[in-house]
């Protein structure tokens, strides 16, 4: 699978993309923004080899984001499936029954603020609003984030719901854009 805008390429991640995402998730500054602490090389490789067993499962999942003109590893954006009950996602369990469907995007602190994130959530919302025919797309994000809630007001979401009840190790609000589903 493969998304393209005018200066990016969002693809498949894998294990030739460990350097550039050890160096987003060993920023201080990305982490603490995701409510976290900078992760080890070898906890990077888990989570890029989790983030390719989410594509498998459910059909979707977190693309790397690669700057076109250097070929550049910036970040990822994409997908997360999410219980909604309990506020877990599918990077953490193996979920199953009515799910919801994050769209999300993290890059390197020195990459923010140049329009890449909210450029690779429009292709991102409407290839999934489009070609998946999904109708509702859900975004997790702490009230302090300041950046990411542009980027979600952006591509149409709005505040739906504030304080998720779950294990987060900081507040985080619902942000979303479509129909809540039937429950």
């Amino acid at each position: 699978m493969r998304l393209e805008t005018e200066r990016l390429v969002l693809r498949l991640p894998d294990r030739d993309d460990l350097d550039g995402y050890a160096e987003v998730f060993g920023d201080p500054k990305v982490m603490k923004s995701l409510g976290s602490e900078p992760k080890t090389r070898e906890e990077t490789l888990t989570w890029i080899e989790r983030k390719r067993w989410h594509w498998e499962r459910y059909g979707i999942g977190l693309f790397s984001l690669i700057r076109k003109s250097d070929e550049r590893l910036l970040g990822r954006t994409g997908f997360l499936m999410w219980d909604p009950e309990r506020w877990i996602s599918a990077m953490r369990a193996d979920l199953e029954g009515e799910l919801e469907t994050e769209i999300g995007w993290t890059l390197g602190s020195e990459h923010w603020g140049h329009g890449y994130a909210t450029e690779a959530a429009v292709a991102c919302r409407d290839w999934a609003l489009g070609e998946l025919g999904l109708t509702r797309l859900v975004s997790v994000i702490a009230p302090g984030n300041i950046g990411s809630i542009r980027v979600a007001e952006k591509i149409g979401e709005t505040l739906e719901r504030e304080d998720l009840p779950a294990p987060f190790p900081q507040r985080v609000d619902l942000y979303s854009l479509g129909k809540l589903p039937a429950r």
